[in-house]
């Protein structure tokens, strides 16, 4: 019991009694070819006492070609602890087509390697007869795979529309050049010659985090992620806590605009945040929202911002906690712009 009555102002770390941590590759634990500052630590640190897995969308790569790259940074990381968005694909397929069907493919190795697994055929032309099509990103996909799939997926009289699952919706990919045209964007243009959308596997689809839950036996898991449109939404509709980190995608401005299926209950500048006490948000009687010393509060539509507080997230959360609580649509409000600086680029 804290002195005098007075109420503690920091919950247990994050990461306190988690049997398991789940955490996205690109942008929180590296950023281009090289790991971000404190994240190959404190995820080796995390392993000694909770469950890791590595949950990505990637469709391109294989699991043990993750797990290579992952202990190359320094990680202790092998292709159990990888979950990749083609097993999750692997695994809806599995429900609606018998075992050892031929499956058309568009996509990399990352695919074919999950279907061979699980002992499907596949092959790359709608004229091989597949009962279903799988798709995912890889960087020669073209026009070419692309049209088949659609003569595959075209409706014939007397046949019931072929099963159409794809691995993930993310219309972007960050490269070292710029952003990219992701596998979403790919899945649009056999949409559009279709007219009707594939049932997606990964991220923010529930079917990747029930794949990583039957993995690693328990749903008592913490989700680590830079996106919230997939990372922190994902986690939100499988129904587990999330930590975003500011390392990534997204900025303080997403952050602050976030829809109610896509907050996080945590948010950090680093991942040696972990396992860190977390400063608590509360509320007050006039509804002002305090963080540590920051202190912000709603005035209709104005976002009021009363103390800056002692360090830039203090703010950041305490204007999160009173916008989130106001249930206004983020394009009516007022917000100062100090509350969407970015102090973590």
């Amino acid at each position: 019991m804290a002195l005098f009555g007075k109420r503690e102002k920091f919950d247990p770390a994050p990461i306190e009694g988690r049997e398991v941590l789940l955490t996205d590759l690109d942008g929180v634990i590296y950023r281009g070819h090289g790991a971000i500052a404190g994240a190959v630590e404190s995820l080796n640190l995390a392993t000694e006492r909770s469950r890791v897995g590595y949950v990505t969308n990637n469709a391109a790569r294989t699991d043990a070609a993750v797990a290579a790259h992952l202990t190359e940074l320094g990680l202790r990381a092998t292709a159990a602890d990888v979950i990749t968005s083609p097993q999750a694909a692997v695994a809806l397929l599995r429900e609606v087509v018998p075992p050892g069907s031929r499956v058309l493919v568009v996509g990399g190795e990352g695919l074919t390697h999950e279907l061979e697994k699980a002992g499907f055929e596949w092959t790359r032309s709608a004229e091989d007869d597949p009962v279903a099509v799988v798709q995912g990103f890889a960087k020669d996909v073209g026009w070419e795979h692309l049209a088949e799939a659609a003569y595959a997926l075209q409706e014939e009289p007397g046949r019931a529309p072929l099963p159409w699952i794809a691995t993930n919706t993310d219309w972007t990919i960050p490269r070292s050049r710029g952003i990219a045209p992701g596998n979403g964007t790919l899945v649009s243009a056999v949409h559009t010659a279709v007219q009707r959308l594939p049932d997606f596997a990964g991220k923010p689809e529930t079917p990747i985090y029930e794949a990583a839950f039957e993995r690693f036996g328990s749903r008592n898991a913490l989700m680590l992620g830079d996106r919230l449109d997939t990372d922190i939404k994902g986690a939100v509709a499988a129904g587990i806590p999330s930590l975003f980190v500011l390392t990534g995608v997204d900025r303080p401005k997403q952050l602050i605009a976030a829809s109610a299926d896509m907050r996080p209950d945590y948010t950090v500048a680093s991942l040696a945040e972990l396992h860190e006490p977390y400063q608590r948000a509360e509320t007050l009687k006039d509804g002002t929202v305090r963080v540590g010393s920051a202190k912000v509060r709603m005035d209709g539509h104005i976002v009021k911002v009363l103390s800056e507080g002692d360090t830039p997230m203090e703010l950041l959360r305490a204007g999160c906690g009173a916008i989130w609580a106001s249930g206004l649509a983020i394009y009516g409000l007022k917000v100062p712009e100090i509350l969407v600086e970015d102090h973590w680029r």
